[in-house]
């Protein structure tokens, strides 16, 4: 327990902190926690990282890309002037083979967020490639169709590494999926939507202060695809929208600018079993949505823009609505496509075969729980274990949780006395939301189905089930929001 002198100290190292910060980098309120996004002039078309097929190399290095219209950015890439990586797409039962090269000045690694690994691939924070050397990752991609993704993991450097550019979609196909004729080719987009904070060369900025760790990293700059306040020409028809919250801290509430409603059609682990329709939707970082948007009805002319609508998760997200991109309605086409009612056969998992059942406290993190002076980082001062799980932050070498093969178990995530939102991943699983306490007291639409990531407002509790499967190894689970994770919002569980 910190004495009040202490938090006065610390307190007061942060002020410094943020004091010496650049200017261009600070984007902050008078309370340095609210950052407001900045609107750009929706001039620079949508574009769409290019496709490969699970096969080749991913080479993690320092490049330039065009965020900004007529500008370059200092950015990292895993291909030559590209902000975001390729999007890999496979059909389920493929096997990827990916060589990768860390090309970097310190230690990376790739994470297949959402796909179930073998340990050994998975991207464990500490099972990484040194600079100048690679790393091969060769499985079997065997789960159903969804919209996944990679980025970085290395302990300590996965914020810093995924918010410079270093991530990209992973999609995988199944029979299930090709038998409903969804939108596609054209008519299916991947969104990764981001937000960056930009120097005056608009270079990429990455320099927390102690707020930034404590809030999350977040900036006035929205990316789509790597490109900023981008706009899409579409036709009189309906399109798959595959939307990744890719921001490191930013939460969005989506919605379109006339408040017309969507359906949402998937989650992280791919189909809900039926269309929920909707006019919001609150996705957490590192969380996906499937979304069929119907443009048919809008006449050749029209513009509509998708947009963040203002919600209530603590003091320094959701206080500010703003566009995010433009539709651009330039031509009439008719569309036979007609969303079926049924789209997906998930089998509920039944609390009555849990083997156990586990509790996990991360409601302690603010500034009565900050550990010790982690030195000096490329910001100044920094602190370490502002941010935990069960009062502890992560060390590699303690297995906090041990959990057998082939068992069911319900995990219990409590941030009912919590004042700041987190979004819980679970590596080398997939669950099922049972329940929410508390806040908004209820499941949404991408809750419906499989899950990697949740996300829990301050005061919420939230139950997830999952089967674990055969995968024994090391994994680990962590908030997603990248800043508290590096922090030492991470335990590590270990399958027997």
């Amino acid at each position: 327990m910190k004495t009040m002198v202490q938090i006065l100290v610390i307190v007061g190292i942060g002020a410094i902190v943020l004091s010496s910060c650049r200017k261009d980098s600070m984007m902050t309120n008078s309370e340095g926690q609210v950052i407001p996004a900045i609107e750009g002039d929706f001039l620079a078309p949508l574009s769409v990282p290019p496709s490969i097929n699970g096969q080749g190399t991913l080479t993690a290095q320092v490049t330039t890309a065009t965020i900004f219209s007529g500008k370059k950015s200092k950015v990292l890439g895993y291909q030559p002037g590209s902000i975001l990586g390729p999007t890999i797409a496979v059909n389920s039962g493929d096997n990827i083979n990916i060589n990768f090269q860390n090309d970097l000045a310190e230690n990376s690694n790739i994470h297949w967020h959402g796909l179930i690994a073998p340990s050994n691939m998975d991207g464990h924070p500490e099972d990484v490639a040194r600079q100048g050397s690679s790393r091969n990752y060769s499985f079997t991609v065997s789960q159903r169709a969804g919209m996944y993704w990679y980025h970085p993991h290395p302990d300590g450097f996965t914020a810093e590494q995924a918010y410079l550019g270093l991530a990209g979609v992973f999609l995988v196909r199944d029979a299930e999926e090709q038998r409903l004729n969804l939108p596609s080719g054209e008519m299916e987009i991947p969104l990764v939507i981001q937000d960056k904070r930009i120097t005056s060369n608009n270079d990429l900025d990455y320099s927390p202060t102690m707020m930034d760790v404590m809030t999350g990293y977040m900036g006035p700059n929205i990316l789509v695809n790597g490109v900023s306040s981008p706009y899409k020409d579409v036709r009189t028809r309906n399109y798959r929208l595959r939307v990744l919250n890719g921001s490191n801290g930013r939460i969005y509430n989506l919605a379109l600018s006339n408040n017309a409603s969507f359906s949402v059609i998937g989650a992280d682990g791919g189909l809900l079993a039926t269309p929920q329709t909707v006019t919001s939707l609150l996705l957490g970082p590192g969380e996906r949505a499937d979304l069929i948007v119907n443009f048919s009805s809008y006449p050749v002319g029209t513009e509509l823009f998708l947009v963040s609508n203002t919600f209530s998760a603590g003091a320094s997200q959701g206080k500010q609505n703003f566009r995010i991109m433009k539709f651009r309605v330039t031509q009439s086409e008719k569309d036979s496509f007609t969303l079926p009612n049924t789209l997906s056969s998930i089998n509920l998992i039944s609390k009555s075969g849990a083997n156990k059942t586990r509790t996990f406290d991360i409601s302690n993190g603010g500034m009565g729980n900050m550990g010790g002076m982690s030195g000096m980082g490329s910001s100044g001062m920094t602190m370490k274990g502002m941010h935990r799980i069960n009062d502890k932050v992560y060390d590699k070498s303690r297995i906090d949780e041990i959990v057998e093969a082939g068992s069911t178990e319900i995990w219990e995530f409590d941030n009912s006395k919590g004042d700041e939102p987190h979004p819980m991943h679970i590596h080398g699983v997939q669950f099922q939301v049972l329940d929410r306490i508390g806040g908004r007291n209820s499941l949404i639409s991408t809750e419906n189905g499989w899950k990697d990531t949740v996300l829990l407002l301050p005061g919420e509790k939230v139950r997830v089930i999952m089967r674990f499967g055969q995968n024994k190894g090391k994994y680990v689970l962590h908030c997603h929001n990248l800043e508290h994770e590096d922090d030492g919002m991470m335990l590590q569980f270990e399958i027997i």
